[in-house]
């Protein structure tokens, strides 16, 4: 059996596999870190690596917004291959290895799906979340529910991520209707910081805003991110057409005033609604 990738950008077949490749992966890490190796790659460290770690992350969920299977593979490559950097890294500072990892998590989702290894029954996904929430504070022991939320997570995820894990214990609204009502709340409370001149007031209500914003965005399951994005890529798309609009007349934006700017816009506004 062939699977085929339904991309325009990337056809060709993939003989389904059972993750036998992934020594490969390992083999070619530790060629590149021998001492005869690549330079570059046996100066890193894990600290060093962080911030090619987090672009991959994002380059990953910029292949998925945009559909690519062929970016996908691409980018979860990357990805894995900063995993195994990591893990290799790790092992020869003595800490743990690949196999460490991969056996870690294993057993960890093993034990956190007793309704899919064991003989528990589960309802639906709500059911399943409540006994995974469940499983992680069994192990958490006497750590606090928001512990396991990393400090260094963008707001916005950050943002959802402490509200499921509060609501994990009960401190959550019933329905999107209380955060809708929060979102009210604090825009008034915003609207009096900036009336009273305070700025350190409307920052801290302005967090709660985007706070309330979040939330009311994970009561409607929406990803209050990936709609960030969507707009800043409707916004990008709209400013180009009228950066080249503009050029095309023979003038610049900043050369305009605000009348023909909001012209413009109102244009590629139309323009790109077509496309």
């Amino acid at each position: 059996m062939r699977l085929r990738l339904p991309d325009p950008l990337f056809s060709c077949y993939v003989e389904p596999v059972n993750g036998e490749t992934l020594p490969r992966l390992v083999e070619v890490m530790r060629r590149l870190l021998a001492e005869d190796g690549c330079p570059w790659d046996r100066e890193q460290t894990p600290a060093s690596l962080t911030p090619y770690v987090v672009e991959e992350a994002f380059e990953v969920v910029d292949a998925i917004d945009r559909n690519s299977p062929a970016a996908l593979r691409e980018e979860l490559g990357d990805l894995l291959f900063q995993v195994v950097f990591l893990s290799e890294l790790m092992s020869r500072a003595e800490g743990f290895d690949i196999d460490d990892v991969i056996a870690g998590v294993c057993a960890k989702m093993e034990r956190r799906h007793p309704w899919v290894f064991g003989d528990l029954k589960m309802e639906d996904a709500d059911a399943a979340i409540r006994g995974w929430e469940a499983m992680k504070a069994e192990e958490r022991g006497q750590r606090g529910a928001l512990d396991g939320v990393p400090m260094a997570l963008p707001p916005l995820l950050r943002a959802i991520r402490v509200g499921d894990k509060a609501a994990s214990v009960g401190y959550d609204w019933p329905d999107a209707s209380g955060a809708r009502g929060k979102v009210d709340e604090e825009l008034r409370e915003l609207d009096q910081a900036i009336a009273a001149g305070d700025d350190a007031a409307a920052e801290r209500e302005l967090g709660d805003l985007l706070f309330a914003l979040a939330s009311f965005a994970r009561k409607r399951r929406m990803d209050p991110s990936a709609a960030l994005r969507h707009t800043l890529d409707r916004f990008t798309d709209r400013f180009a057409h009228a950066e080249r609009a503009a050029a095309d007349r023979g003038t610049t934006l900043h050369e305009l005033d605000a009348e023909a700017l909001d012209a413009l816009w109102e244009e590629a506004k139309r323009a790109l609604s077509k496309s």
